[in-house]
């Protein structure tokens, strides 16, 4: 199991922004330079978090980025989820409709449940008011 690509880099990018002072907007090519993310793809990223409510988009000249919430309001579970969608470690936490033809009885499902909640819960505790300057 692997964190995406573009996870790690959402995660990055709003890690850099957490670290900005109140009322600074970071722009697209400060955060791509910042965390050497390639700069179109960062665009993508930066849209889907404003789309799912991780960021707010400024226009303009001087329009730019920042976080919609406090940094400590914002989880490391909720940028995975806002770039991945629900996070489900196996096709089993999915529920009924996991398409397996032996959910009812399958002797995992129960194991995957409770490592996808432990595994939830420790990127829930993580903020970014945490990591704001890039250090712990």
């Amino acid at each position: 199991m692997q964190l995406s690509r573009k996870a790690d880099y959402a995660l990055r990018a709003v890690r850099y922004l957490s670290s900005l002072p109140k009322g600074k907007l970071g722009s697209i090519n400060t955060v791509a330079q910042a965390e050497s993310i390639p700069r179109e793809f960062l665009a993508k990223i930066l849209k889907d978090l404003t789309r799912n409510g991780i960021l707010v988009s400024y226009q303009g000249v001087t329009g730019g980025y920042r976080l919609s919430k406090t940094p400590r309001e914002i989880s490391f579970l909720n940028v995975i989820e806002a770039i991945e969608g629900p996070l489900h470690i196996n096709m089993c936490t999915e529920g009924p409709n996991c398409g397996c033809k032996s959910y009812e009885t399958c002797l995992f499902r129960e194991f995957w449940a409770n490592q996808e909640k432990k595994l939830k819960q420790a990127l829930s505790k993580n903020n970014f008011g945490k990591y704001k300057s890039g250090r712990q």
